[in-house]
């Protein structure tokens, strides 16, 4: 039987999808925020949001870049488990969930780098997303807010 969960209204295009959360964990590593609450995730182009202290400089985007790519060819396997939510990993935070989440959560597994709940589309093995590219990105100092504009090309 098939554990029921929320109704999904997004098409997502699981590569770009799956770069998401390879990226949101780059971050979490590499500077220390929590996981983006603003993304907009597309075939052509996505852009994604994070709160951080200061800007990055230009050679930290292009080690975020390096590493994304590095993450993407070391072909993880792209794994779910269902859970019920007053069983959920000490690492999963379940603070962006809806108020009306289902009472069996899907967690997403990237190898041993990442896991989140989520119920949108991905690819099975992280070589599967292409190459990312960083198309740009902007800095808003009165927001400390620090947008990436990236796509994968396969």
């Amino acid at each position: 039987m098939d554990p029921i969960l929320n109704e999904h209204n997004k098409d997502e295009f699981p590569p770009a999808h799956t770069a998401e959360h390879l990226l949101n964990q780059t971050m979490i590593r590499m500077f220390g925020c929590a996981r983006s609450n603003n993304a907009h995730i597309e075939r052509k182009k996505s852009k994604i949001t994070y709160i951080l202290d200061s800007k990055p400089d230009r050679k930290a985007e292009r080690e975020i870049e390096r590493r994304m790519n590095e993450l993407i060819n070391e072909d993880m396997p792209v794994t779910f488990e269902f859970v019920d939510r007053h069983h959920i990993p000490d690492e999963v935070s379940l603070d962006r969930l809806p108020d009306d989440a289902s009472e069996m959560i899907r967690l997403v597994r990237i190898g041993d780098y990442d896991v989140c709940p989520c119920i949108g589309k991905h690819v099975r093995s992280t070589s599967q997303i292409g190459r990312f590219e960083i198309l740009g990105t902007n800095w808003d100092e009165h927001a400390r807010s620090f947008r990436i504009r990236y796509k994968v090309v396969q």
